[in-house]
């Protein structure tokens, strides 16, 4: 009886179970080279501007992928979509696994930065049909919580592959079991996620079929949560691609690849820690204070970022880096709230494409930036996300307390 209380207080079910399994494989794999792909790059014989070139696609494929993988999940159902991205994916490690370039790492990325992006809207379209209400944001904070498992992990690995076998070896071999992990995700989803029917037409000029007929049916709190979460990804994403290289290369006493993978696995333990006693407040109140706490975070990391030249003083950074999600599974479950029944799949990937579209513009700026100063690229960086959370205080608007229901 423990166990089912439980299961429901954490708003498991067994096909959200074998959800979550798939993202720990496949994003474990991704994660173990994923983030330090930058140093990669410079091994391979490019500049700062590959770098921001990487940094940018990644923001721009996000943005082009999101809403045809809410249409393809619409269309095919969860089960068959997720397969065909997982393939994806697949096809992109295979691709600088054979190729040690680093135009072949920009070849790949357009197959492997593509996974995340266009499953996510299958995967919250999931947790919306499988869980009622007052538990949506306890199950997007699950899904949150196991991706930050691989994603802390992850780097670790990655890491120790670095320092053992060298940077380019190293992450190609990282590379190879990513490719191993993703098959054996496929396996696994085959049999837990059931069979879904996909979701009817409704009639010939439906709006799965045009983005500006979608566009029409975002209502203002939707387009105001949005246009903050743009300044607030361009906080992120201006030095996002460059922290390692802050890390490994730029302080005063630079950090090894193990001591920046475990940097990594301190924020995502910090993400992990906040995420159930965050959900379960959330889903008791409004959500807006914890989209705002989230703001903050992402606004201070850059600018603490800056005074850090140690591996003692990236520690407290960090910590601070994690405590970004502090609401983001609250942003999501409200993004899902704000959006109209019978579409939030499309509505959840026309958000994020037209998010990271705009961002991905500060992806590519920031390798300018970086050129100029790594200062002037943090700071840029903190000033957008002084915007963003300004923005949102003054125009984000709430969908009031949730009455709990039953599953």
């Amino acid at each position: 009886m423990r166990i089912r209380e439980l299961q429901e207080f954490l708003g498991l079910r067994r096909s959200l179970a074998g959800l979550l399994s798939m993202c720990i494989l496949v994003g474990m794999g991704e994660k173990m080279a994923e983030r330090f792909l930058p140093i990669y790059l410079i091994a391979l014989g490019a500049g700062p501007l590959a770098i921001g070139l990487l940094n940018g696609l990644d923001n721009l494929l996000s943005a082009l992928y999101s809403l045809p993988g809410g249409l393809l999940s619409d269309r095919f159902g969860h089960k068959k979509a997720l397969l065909m991205f997982n393939l994806l994916a697949m096809a992109g490690f295979a691709i600088v696994i054979l190729i040690p370039r680093w135009e072949a790492v920009l070849a790949g990325a357009v197959f492997f930065l593509s996974w995340t992006a266009i499953s996510l809207p299958a995967t919250m379209s999931l947790v919306s049909t499988l869980l009622p209400k007052n538990k949506r944001t306890m199950g997007v904070s699950m899904h949150s919580l196991v991706r930050r498992i691989p994603m802390g992990l992850g780097p670790v690995l990655g890491g120790l592959f670095i320092d053992i076998w060298g940077r380019t070896s190293g992450v190609r071999l990282a590379f190879i079991l990513a490719f191993v992990m993703a098959g054996l995700a496929i396996w696994i989803q085959q049999i837990f996620l059931p069979e879904d029917v996909p979701a009817k037409r409704e009639s010939p000029d439906d709006s799965q079929k045009s983005p500006c007929l979608l566009m029409a049916q975002m209502g203002p709190a939707l387009k105001n949560l949005l246009i903050s979460d743009i300044l607030i990804r361009f906080c992120e994403q201006i030095p996002y691609a460059f922290v390692v290289v802050w890390c490994m290369e730029s302080i005063q006493h630079p950090v090894t690849a193990s001591q920046f993978g475990f940097l990594t696995a301190i924020e995502m333990a910090t993400a992990i820690l906040i995420y159930i006693p965050v959900a379960y407040l959330a889903d008791r109140s409004t959500k807006k204070p914890f989209v705002v706490a989230t703001f903050v975070f992402f606004t201070l990391f850059p600018l603490i970022l800056l005074w850090c030249h140690s591996f003692t003083s990236l520690v407290f950074a960090f910590v601070l880096r994690g405590l970004k999600e502090f609401g983001e599974p609250t942003r999501k479950a409200l993004i899902m709230d704000l959006a109209p029944e019978g579409a939030k799949a499309r509505m959840f990937g026309l958000y994020y494409m037209i998010r990271d579209v705009v961002v991905s513009v500060a992806a590519f700026g920031g390798a300018f930036l970086w050129m100029r100063n790594p200062a002037t690229n943090l700071l840029a960086a903190f000033g957008f996300g002084v915007l963003g959370t300004l923005w949102f205080l003054w125009k984000g608007e709430d969908t009031g307390k949730v009455v709990a229901q039953t599953a």
